[in-house]
């Protein structure tokens, strides 16, 4: 998972479906848990949902839905979107159920228990920051309930019964038939209605993660699908005002996926991978948490609808980018907290700084080794990673962070995970080039894990940091046990010298809301409202219009900025080009100032990192492996 940081910166055993009695010796645990969503019959902005289990043969079982989801750390509580869930027998009369918490129901006299039907809200609709910070769900995680859009995350709708997670699941869902449907979940055909109307997509999921792991979007969608080498890729748009399309973001996916299929070399990848992008055009009930879910074959992602054709396409190769990496770490190479993972009582792995900041550093780094963007783009990014990274506890253990991540204080550190997490996997990028003169890197050594170990087998946790060092060399295994496992900060002067770089002034492109290093030019408070702060002045297109530390914006293109609208409006500064007509209205020291203009190529000078002229011959040796292989 990845969030993109914008303005702001987680039984019973069955027998054989059918009314008459089972005999014992017809146990059958691999009978299929039939489900069904029906998309036609919305009550209440919300879905009916069937699941029918079969016969069981015990007294009383238990039912949830997920309180985690893989790919987040963070408490989501599907099972509190749940409404008017009750048990039914073969007669159609309600059983007793028990709601023992947010999401786990018990169910009394199971044996005549026929199946389940409930109503489930969506997540969109209730956000208030999106799953950053507070008790949302972050918005690639969650659900979405319209009229001509669905965005099923099916964990958000689908549960399972305690002893029955390995069971085959079969979905069935309905909907109108001119709507545009997209999954990667095994197609079982379909049922079309006699008036043409309505088609029941039919689905098969060999087990509960792979309803976990298979998301779908319905509705009036944009899709193109394009081969990139061997992988199929579908991408699926909705874009409510249709600013963007499926069509104007293939040529960005399909690059971006040749640059990495070229970059990961022989790593196995899958024969289909979906994208599936949701625009939010910033409306009161629209999804605020701005990036992405990774799964096995696919990533939901949320943007905002408001970027401009550029700046979605940069924003799309830093996610998905991110996300397709994932087919790696920990998708590949995972430990058993991952394999076994437990959607009630989760417990997590040591090796966050692998799975997120090793992804995220590869998502980096690809796209200066594969010629995507200069040395210096990528320069700017690791001195934008070091600084963010600032913000954080630099003396915190990697390792006991993430197996504590749902726990304060390590919980307020996780977005850590995409700084410091990728700064780590630079550094053992560097040493492993250093030590074995260009032949190994940071991917090598993932590709060797993941040639160990593969999908279906995972690794221990507590021995991996033992496993990477006999693997490599002293100076990564020292490494590690200093400042991944330890708690010593990191001194990156001394990987930088290694490939000669140094700390000298550089000038970096920038956007109308940044100065570079992703520092924030507006801040606010309840009794003044929005203002610049001295960092508006490093803005070189601010600075041009004379705006001052503490400057009150009142209007953007005559829409009244206030605390309430803050984000949306802001947010819409994102989309602003070169050579745009823009009007702002401002307030300093109660006069009111109106500034017409012309936005002109926002540059910010910053202390940033730089080829040192005096480099030896080793170290641009160092340097260019590093940058180019």
């Amino acid at each position: 998972m990845k969030n993109y940081i914008a303005i702001m910166v987680l039984s019973g055993l069955l027998l054989g479906c059918g009314a008459a009695k089972p005999k014992v010796d017809d146990l059958a645990v691999n009978n299929p848990i039939v489900t069904a969503l029906d998309l036609t019959n919305i009550d209440n902005d919300r879905v009916p949902v069937t699941i029918n289990p079969g016969r069981f043969t015990v007294e009383t079982v238990t039912y949830r839905l997920p309180k985690v989801v893989q790919g987040t750390y963070s408490v989501a509580d599907y099972g509190r979107y749940v409404d008017d869930l009750k048990a039914l027998d073969y007669d159609g009369n309600e059983l007793e159920v028990n709601k023992v918490d947010e999401n786990t129901w018990t169910i009394t006299n199971a044996v005549q228990l026929d199946k389940i039907v409930y109503l489930v809200n969506d997540t969109f609709d209730t956000e208030k920051q999106g799953g950053i910070g507070g008790e949302d769900i972050f918005s690639p995680a969650g659900t979405n309930i319209e009229p001509e859009n669905y965005v099923l995350n099916l964990h958000g709708f689908i549960g399972y019964f305690d002893s029955l997670k390995n069971n085959q699941y079969t979905l069935d869902v309905t909907a109108p038939a001119d709507f545009v449907r997209t999954s990667a979940l095994q197609d079982n055909g379909s049922e079309t209605s006699e008036d043409g109307k309505i088609i029941t997509s039919k689905y098969v999921a060999q087990r509960y993660f792979d309803i976990t792991d298979n998301p779908m979007m319905y509705g009036k969608l944009d899709v193109e699908e394009f081969m990139v080498g061997d992988i199929k890729i579908v991408l699926s748009v909705y874009s409510p005002n249709k600013v963007h399309s499926a069509a104007s973001l293939k040529q960005t996916i399909y690059d971006m996926m040749k640059a990495q299929k070229t970059y990961l070399g022989d790593v196995n990848s899958t024969p289909r991978y979906d994208v599936y992008l949701y625009l939010s055009d910033g409306d009161a009930d629209a999804p605020k948490g701005f990036g992405a879910l990774e799964h096995h074959t696919s990533t939901v992602v949320v943007l905002p609808e408001a970027s401009s054709k550029e700046g979605l396409a940069k924003s799309m190769i830093d996610v998905v980018a991110h996300e397709f990496f994932h087919i790696v770490t920990p998708l590949s190479v995972h430990s058993e907290d991952v394999h076994y993972f437990d959607y009630y009582e989760p417990s997590f792995s040591k090796h966050l700084w692998m799975y997120e900041g090793v992804t995220e550093y590869f998502a980096q780094h690809f796209q200066v080794y594969e010629g995507l963007v200069t040395p210096e783009d990528f320069y700017n990014v690791i001195q934008g990673k070091i600084a963010f990274s600032k913000r954080y506890a630099d003396d915190m253990s990697f390792t006991v962070m993430s197996e504590n991540i749902l726990k304060s204080p390590y919980k307020e550190n996780y977005v850590n995970v995409y700084q410091k997490g990728a700064l780590i996997g630079m550094c053992i990028d560097i040493l492993m080039r250093k030590e074995s003169k260009g032949t190994r890197s940071m991917l090598s050594l993932m590709k060797e894990l993941s040639a160990k170990y593969g999908k279906n087998k995972p690794f221990e946790d507590d021995n991996l940091i033992a496993e990477l060092s006999e693997m490599t060399y002293p100076s990564v295994a020292d490494f590690l046990k200093t400042h991944v496992e330890g708690d010593l900060p990191i001194n990156y002067n001394e990987f930088f010298e290694m490939v000669g770089l140094i700390e000298g002034e550089t000038e970096v492109e920038t956007n109308f809301i940044f100065a570079g290093g992703q520092n924030i030019i507006f801040s606010g408070a309840p009794d003044v409202g929005i203002f610049f702060t001295e960092v508006a002045l490093k803005n070189s297109f601010w600075k041009s219009q004379g705006i001052q530390a503490n400057d009150v914006i009142k209007s953007v293109n005559g829409e009244e900025l206030t605390l309430q609208n803050a984000q949306q409006v802001i947010t819409g500064m994102f989309s602003w080009q070169e050579g745009q007509e823009i009007e702002m209205l401002i307030e300093r020291n109660g006069e009111k100032i109106d500034i017409k203009t012309t936005l002109t190529k926002p540059m910010a000078v910053t202390n940033g990192l730089i080829e040192n002229p005096n480099a030896s011959e080793a170290q641009i040796a160092l340097r260019k492996a590093w940058l180019k292989g």
